[in-house]
């Protein structure tokens, strides 16, 4: 599926993403206009005086927001503490290496001090992962507002439903389906990975254990070789590694742009999951397309998909709470 073919006006959300209108209820541009007029400034702002001091958090707030919607759609139960015993979304295997809870609950109090109760911590995640990739010099997209705040989080749910880095692209493809987006989505969102890291044991068995032989010579023959052994060398140097960090896009990680989908074309891409794109011929067109062309196109395309993303199984209207701390549930 060439670019041209998934340049669709943004306004067009469908599937799971339009639930809420279903409901009679919507996100909407300028949700707290009347409620809270300075919320998304207060938002923009914190983001704006502290990113550029830790440019890697824009990355993590990306990711936390794209674990939060695909665990009972967009309602910050990503951001729950566990309570009575029970571990939460944040306590699965895919979430453990989250960083920006404490950047977010910084967020929501300074929101809270403006106007209680009113701003959902779901919102205030889907700003600041906005305004954050912004900051480095990334895509903008529209945030439409209103979403409420869920009063459950599993750790097991997470465990279940994140796309995880050894998925194949029919694996891929069904979890993105399941909640609403499509094959475009899937490319698009992946280059997300132009500003992640990754610790050696997301991806290790590519590198020393592929088949099950073990060693260095039992790498993933779909990686580029030079690139494995450089890993191996320079960075995870036991299979066992479990704390090293790795580049997902080396050399420009910080940077938004299109080096992770030319890296992909020269079998670099660190995860199984990555590589999964080159195994489907309309997905590996779109990667071909977009990385021969300006980065103006990806961007667009990102943001596009970001919008079906932020609108996955959102509440709204009289669903779930207003938290008014984000780690916890109303009392």
């Amino acid at each position: 599926m060439a670019v041209a073919v998934t340049m669709i006006v943004l306004a067009a959300v469908l599937g799971r993403a339009s639930a809420a209108e279903e409901d009679g209820w919507k996100l909407r541009q300028g949700f707290y206009e009347q409620s809270c007029p300075r919320a998304e400034q207060i938002v923009k702002h914190y983001v704006e005086q502290h990113v550029p001091h830790a440019p890697s958090v824009a990355a993590t707030l990306l990711r936390t927001h794209f674990h939060d919607c695909f665990v009972r759609g967009c309602d910050a139960s990503v951001l729950l503490n566990g309570s009575n015993g029970d571990e939460a979304e944040k306590d699965s295997a895919p979430n453990l290496t989250l960083r920006g809870f404490a950047f977010l609950d910084r967020v929501k109090a300074l929101v809270e001090q403006e106007c209680p109760g009113v701003v959902s911590c779901a919102d205030v995640l889907a700003l600041a992962a906005r305004d954050a990739v912004g900051v480095i010099g990334g895509p903008f997209w529209r945030v439409p507002t209103g979403r409420r705040d869920g009063r459950v989080s599993l750790k097991q749910e997470a465990l279940d439903q994140v796309p995880g880095p050894t998925m194949n692209f029919t694996d891929l493809l069904t979890s993105f389906q399941s909640k609403g987006l499509e094959l475009p989505d899937l490319v698009w969102l992946s280059g997300a990975h132009a500003i992640g890291i990754a610790h050696c044991d997301s991806f290790s068995e590519r590198l020393y254990n592929f088949t099950g032989r073990g060693g260095s010579s039992d790498a993933d023959p779909s990686l580029n070789p030079v690139y494995a052994a450089n890993l191996r060398r320079t960075k995870c140097a036991t299979p066992t590694d479990n704390t090293t960090i790795v580049e997902m896009d080396p050399g420009s990680f910080l940077t938004f742009d299109l080096g992770y989908y030319r890296g992909l074309l020269k079998s670099r891409g660190l995860f199984q999951s990555d590589h999964a794109l080159l195994t489907d011929a309309a997905a590996r067109a779109d990667v071909k397309s977009v990385a021969s062309g300006p980065p103006e196109v990806f961007f667009q395309l990102f943001a596009r998909s970001m919008v079906r993303l932020g609108m996955v199984d959102v509440k709204t209207g009289g669903e779930g709470e207003i938290r008014r701390h984000c780690a916890v549930v109303n009392g």
